[in-house]
């Protein structure tokens, strides 16, 4: 009876050990196939990105430019070299000035029986500055400018206080200095300073026909 149940109880005992024994190997096969399938998907998504990379490097990219179109003028010649530049030389209109004039106005004057006049640095400053003038808008003002440079020039009024009277005369034109002279003769404001004795002092500017008098006493 003892050795009965003996046996029996080594059997239940090898049982237990055989089911522990097929649920370890099950359960050791359970993971070591989840880790099989893990790699294995592992390294082929790694091999198909090395594939990826390779025939990316492999391809030869085109670059196809953009086309445009270009306006170029009809008739329009491209020179081969650049141009010189032409230098023109402008030549005055006669070669007399204001001493010439200045000549020609005393001996007119002396003509008329008055005095010559005497030249004063000061009045020469106005007559150049109103020559200039002239000669930039290239005709004559109706003596607008003279009649402002007071107010344009107020450093200028000292000029025109030190004297009673300051006039100007304008000529355009003349050829030559007689000729001036002669245009200031036939004009009778302007006649003024060839026959005018009250005028002392004086200073005339000239260039290319333009004439500037400014006379004063």
């Amino acid at each position: 009876m003892i050795i009965k149940i003996k046996k029996i109880f080594w059997l239940d005992i090898l049982k237990v050990f055989l089911l522990s024994f097929a649920f370890v190997l099950l359960s050791f096969l359970v993971i070591f196939g989840y880790f099989a399938g893990f790699w294995s998907g592992y390294y082929k998504a790694f091999e198909d990105i090395e594939k990826s990379l390779r025939s990316l490097s492999s391809e030869k990219v085109e670059i196809t430019p953009t086309p445009f179109s270009t306006l170029i003028p009809k008739n329009t010649a491209t020179p081969s070299t650049k141009p010189m530049p032409t230098i023109i030389t402008v030549k005055p209109k006669v070669s007399w000035g204001g001493p010439e004039l200045w000549l020609e106005v005393n001996k007119k004057r002396q003509e008329y029986g008055v005095n010559p006049l005497n030249q004063k640095d000061d009045l020469c400053t106005i007559a150049s500055i109103r020559l200039n003038e002239l000669l930039e808008i290239g005709k004559l003002d109706g003596h607008e400018g003279f009649s402002n440079l007071k107010e344009r020039r107020p450093d200028l009024n000292w000029i025109f206080e030190k004297y009673s009277v300051i006039a100007e005369f304008l000529a355009m034109g003349g050829e030559t200095p007689q000729e001036t002279v002669s245009l200031w003769d036939n004009t009778l404001g302007h006649k003024k300073i060839l026959n005018g004795g009250e005028y002392v002092w004086g200073c005339i500017y000239a260039q290319n026909t333009f004439a500037v008098a400014i006379t004063a006493y």
